[in-house]
């Protein structure tokens, strides 16, 4: 069975992830660590439950969500899996940083393409990838089917959604790719946002104002 930690870490308050299963082994998802103190707070929780990183995840490549991408990628010599839509945003992170008056270590390239189909596996387990673009057009969703669990990203929040004004973001591709894909999952699935508290595809059916029929169909 698949087990999910997350961490609120840097001035984004982006929530980082890490999933292991029953053999110890783990993927890091999204490691927005910023300081050594939050450094330290991932990877003590990582040294205290013996586990041990096989894959660096990344669901969409935005300065919050790869803040920690060196730092981790190089303390635990693991490969860093990104989609090659979002590359471009992983190459220019130091200087959007910038303009957000943060600094931005650059991150390794990616060496391992997530693409829809194709699940990431790590010790007994997997998660499925889906594509669901419209907050950066390489974003992706990774899909626990049997623990119904959805690490989402930035796609959908608790009472909102990700934001489009950023490059590359669109809304009307955000609202296909959550009513289209991620909906039609079940309203028991857990889905884990980037930002704030989990939340449910039943909640977010019911109460999220951007997915009711007077937005959808305005």
């Amino acid at each position: 069975m698949i087990q999910i930690q997350s961490f609120t870490f840097n001035p984004f308050q982006e929530n980082t992830f890490v999933v292991y299963d029953q053999t110890r082994e783990c993927l890091i998802i999204d490691p927005g660590c910023s300081d050594a103190s939050e450094r330290d707070e991932l990877t003590d929780f990582i040294g205290s439950h013996q586990l041990k990183p096989v894959l660096l995840v990344n669901t969409h490549a935005h300065i919050d969500h790869i803040m920690g991408n060196a730092y981790i990628a190089g303390k635990y010599g693991i490969p860093i899996a990104l989609n090659d839509l979002d590359l471009p945003l992983l190459l220019h992170a130091r200087e959007h940083g910038l303009a957000f008056g943060v600094h931005v270590e650059s991150s390794p390239e990616p060496t391992v393409k997530l693409e829809e189909g194709k699940p990431v596996r790590f010790g007994e387990s997997s998660l499925d990838v889906w594509h669901t673009p419209g907050h950066s057009p390489g974003s992706v969703c990774l899909v626990d089917t049997n623990g119904k669990n959805v690490i989402g990203g930035d796609v959908l929040f608790r009472g909102s959604i990700g934001r489009t004004d950023l490059p590359g973001g669109d809304l009307e591709t955000l609202l296909t790719s959550i009513t289209d894909k991620l909906l039609p999952l079940g309203n028991d699935f857990t889905v884990y946002s980037g930002h704030g508290p989990a939340t449910s595809i039943g909640e977010e059916k019911t109460h999220n104002p951007f997915l009711q029929p007077t937005f959808l169909n305005r």
